[in-house]
């Protein structure tokens, strides 16, 4: 995966600005772990989700990934579904194939 699969142009100006952050982390495992569940979910949330989306975002990337790898606790602000559904979420990765 190297950036968005979707067009922005059907979204209103908020999930844009929001897609645009959740792929441009600071830390390429971030990206591609909010960049792609923002692009499979942010058209569907709700204000309350979005605001909550914003939140995690917020947060520092070195400890957004200790908290999704688990090694390290959640805290508790952030013992929400919406981040227990981001932490369980797995990327489409594209398959890299080695030359014979």
């Amino acid at each position: 995966m190297t950036g968005l699969k979707r067009s922005s142009a059907d979204l209103d100006p908020r999930r844009r600005r929001m897609l645009f952050r959740a792929w441009h982390r600071g830390i390429r495992e971030m990206d591609l772990i909010l960049g792609q569940y923002a692009e499979d979910n942010l058209a569907d949330m709700d204000d309350p989700a979005l605001d909550e989306f914003e939140a995690i975002m917020a947060e520092e990337d070195n400890d957004l990934i200790k908290w999704i790898n688990g090694a390290e606790p959640v805290p508790e602000r952030l013992r929400i579904a919406l981040f227990e559904e981001i932490a369980a979420y797995r990327p489409d990765f594209d398959p890299v194939e080695k030359d014979s």
